[in-house]
């Protein structure tokens, strides 16, 4: 199949899926055309298979706000009449599967089907805002497949748009392969000592991750346990989590380390994850520290439920609750024999129910069904 994929390119869950599931494809034989306004994050274009196609936006001073969802849809149509694309698969819905109903319109009676997948904060923050719900929940409905990466999404969705379209759920999914525990002493000798623990967060450092949260339960756990903390990624909420680590006098302590490509080399080093977050529609970042071997403290919220088993594979504490978080993360680092279980019953939740080779078929079944449906 040719495939065109469009997502955000900048660092966050549903950029990071749409990539890898393009990778994956490519990989399996299919032609992926990647359609945005830069390269993906985490895109790698070493394989003949993948391509990428630059969405340019005109600069006038008529435009408070450059037009980029024409601009996108305008792209999507030039490349799925060029080369002949089977199918769009655009990943948020706002814009994109807007940009991907234009397209198809566009192209008109040539047949483009698009296949729209719902991440999160495209339904229960941005979707559902006066001034996008109409354009959202008609865009879903528009197009030829929706999935969601989890049931509380699905759930959500039907909820908050009334709508009666069929939502598929299609978790989000890791290269078992990939995302595996390969521990480089060089490299954890470079934050802590062969005594000390290691905690990791990893995230876009947007407010509803509660990065100072970690920074918190980083500082009570230290007080009992000697430990480290690495933070990977960044973005709005940096500032004030490196300024909490100064007052609370854990600075040298905790390494800031910014976007990583490969961040199952990081992983491999960590002993717990940190994941407080407000709210999460499935949790990416626990699915690939549970690969690693590494067990998630993690709020009990959103998506988490369908991914992590409380006190088997990791634990989940309700939102805001540090001190139970670090009792948590305490117990874990305090006991060897609780911490080498729950580490490989992690592992064995990421191969069991969520590595790429279970989930991708599932993409490529979908796509065949949309393809009969559409002619």
């Amino acid at each position: 199949m040719k495939i065109g994929i469009t997502c955000y390119p900048t660092y966050g869950g549903s950029g990071v899926v749409a990539t890898e599931l393009g990778m994956e494809l490519a990989d399996r034989g299919h032609e992926v055309h990647f359609i945005g306004s830069a390269l993906p994050f985490r895109l790698r274009l070493s394989n003949e298979r993948i391509f990428f196609h630059e969405v340019e936006v005109m600069s006038y001073p008529l435009f408070d706000y450059p037009p980029y969802a024409l601009a996108l849809a305008t792209k999507m149509g030039e490349v799925g009449q060029a080369i002949g694309l089977d199918l769009l698969h655009v990943h948020y819905a706002i814009p994109h599967s807007v940009s991907a109903f234009l397209a198809r319109s566009m192209l008109a009676p040539q047949k483009l089907p698009f296949i729209t997948t719902l991440h999160g904060t495209d339904i229960t923050l941005v979707g559902i805002n006066s001034s996008y719900l109409g354009i959202t929940r008609f865009a879903i409905e528009q197009s030829n497949g929706v999935t969601a990466i989890s049931r509380y999404l699905q759930k959500k969705t039907v909820e908050a748009f009334e709508i009666q379209t069929n939502i598929e759920v299609i978790y989000n999914f890791v290269n078992c392969d990939k995302y595996v525990r390969v521990p480089n002493p060089e490299y954890r000798r470079r934050f802590a000592a062969d005594q000390e623990k290691i905690l990791v967060h990893l995230s876009n450092f947007r407010p509803v991750k509660r990065v100072t949260d970690v920074v918190e339960i980083f500082a009570r756990v230290r007080e009992k346990v000697p430990c480290k903390l690495l933070l990977i990624g960044d973005g709005p909420d940096h500032a004030a989590a490196e300024m909490m680590t100064h007052r609370k006098g854990i600075h040298p302590h905790t390494f800031f380390l910014g976007k990583q490509e490969n961040v199952e080399e990081t992983l491999s080093i960590a002993d717990v994850l940190l994941l407080p977050s407000e709210m999460e529609s499935f949790g990416l970042a626990a699915l690939e520290a549970m690969a690693c071997k590494v067990p998630p403290v993690a709020s009990r919220v959103g998506g988490l439920p369908e991914l992590i088993t409380h006190g088997v594979d990791g634990f989940m504490v309700e939102v805001g609750d540090l001190e139970t978080m670090a009792h948590y993360v305490v117990r874990l680092l305090e006991s060897p024999v609780l911490h080498a279980e729950m580490a490989q019953a992690a592992r064995q939740t990421a191969e069991k129910r969520f590595c790429s080779s279970l989930i991708i078929p599932q993409y490529e079944n979908l796509y065949r069904r949309v393809l009969e449906r559409a002619g």
